[in-house]
C-alpha cells in the first residue's frame, strides 16, 4: 500500500512539472552578459613606444659646429617661395632719382656736374623758377630819425665802410646794408669792422627769386645719398644746397 502511494505522488509531481514547463513559468536560465575589455585612450606623444622610438630622419639630420642638429629634408623643412626670387629682383632693380640744388647760375651747376661725372654719375641739368640763396647779409638797423641815419652813414664811410647804403630790410622798415657775402670769412670781417666802430650789426640769409638750376641723378641700388658739401666749388664758399626726390613729370620742382 505504501508503494502504491509513492507511485501516485511521483506521477502527480511529474504532471505538475510538465504543466509548469508548458506554461512557460519555468524559464531557461539566461547566459551571463559578456564583459567588454576596458580600453584606455592615449595621445601619441604619451605612448612609451613613441617616446623611446628612434627618429626615422636620423640619417637625414645635419649637425653644425655648434652641436645643433637640424633636418636637411622632410615635411618640416622650410620651402622656398617661388616668388621670392622675383621679389629680390624687383628690390635690386629699383632706381632712385634725386635732385641736387638749387644753383645760382649755370657756372655753379656746371662745376657740380663735372664733379659728379668724376664720381661715376650721369647728371642731367635743368632750369626752374624758385628762390636761391644769395649770401649772408650784414646790416644795421636804421634809426627813426633821418638825421641819426645820416650820421651813421657818415661814420661808417669815415671808418672805411664806404659801400654802406640804405635799403629795405628783412622785416618791415629799412636798414643800412653793409654788404652781401658768399664767403664766411668776408662776412665775419665786415661784422668785426662795424663792431670796431661801435655798432652791433645783424646778419641774415639773403635769397633771390628767378631762374635756378638743378641737377638730376639716377642712383644705383648700391649708391648712397649725396652730401651737398661734396659739391663745394670754390674753397671757403658757403653752399646752401639740398637733396630731394626728382619732380614728377609735369609737376613743379
Amino acid at each position: 500500500m505504501t508503494l502504491l502511494k509513492s507511485i501516485v505522488v511521483c506521477l502527480v509531481l511529474a504532471n505538475a512539472g510538465y504543466f509548469l514547463w508548458a506554461r512557460g513559468i519555468a524559464k531557461t536560465p539566461e547566459a551571463p552578459p559578456q564583459v567588454m575589455p576596458t580600453v584606455a585612450l592615449k595621445l601619441a606623444s604619451e605612448s612609451p613606444e613613441v617616446e623611446h622610438a628612434p627618429s626615422t630622419d636620423a640619417g637625414n639630420a645635419a649637425t653644425d659646429g655648434s652641436g645643433i642638429t637640424g633636418s636637411s629634408g622632410g615635411a618640416d623643412a622650410p620651402r622656398a617661395d617661388p616668388g621670392d626670387g622675383a621679389k629680390l629682383g624687383l628690390l635690386t632693380n629699383v632706381t632712385r632719382c634725386i635732385s641736387v640744388g638749387p644753383f645760382r647760375d649755370v657756372s655753379e651747376a656746371a662745376r657740380a656736374a663735372t664733379t659728379l661725372r668724376g664720381g661715376g654719375y650721369d647728371p642731367r641739368q635743368r632750369v626752374a623758377d624758385g628762390d636761391v640763396w644769395a649770401g649772408v647779409w650784414v646790416y644795421l638797423q636804421l634809426p627813426p630819425s633821418r638825421t641819426a641815419g645820416d650820421q651813421i652813414l657818415a661814420k661808417l664811410k669815415a671808418g672805411g665802410i664806404d659801400d654802406a647804403l640804405e635799403m629795405p630790410g628783412p622785416n618791415d622798415g629799412s636798414v643800412i646794408s653793409l654788404g652781401l657775402y658768399s664767403e664766411p670769412k668776408r662776412a665775419q670781417a665786415r661784422v668785426a669792422q662795424a663792431q670796431a666802430l661801435g655798432f652791433n650789426p645783424g646778419i641774415a640769409d639773403r635769397k633771390r627769386t628767378g631762374n635756378v638750376y638743378w641737377i638730376d641723378i639716377d642712383l644705383k641700388p648700391t649708391d648712397s645719398l649725396l652730401n651737398p658739401a661734396d659739391l663745394q666749388g670754390e674753397a671757403g664758399r658757403i653752399v646752401r644746397l639740398e637733396v630731394k626726390g626728382c619732380p614728377v613729370s609735369g609737376a613743379a620742382p
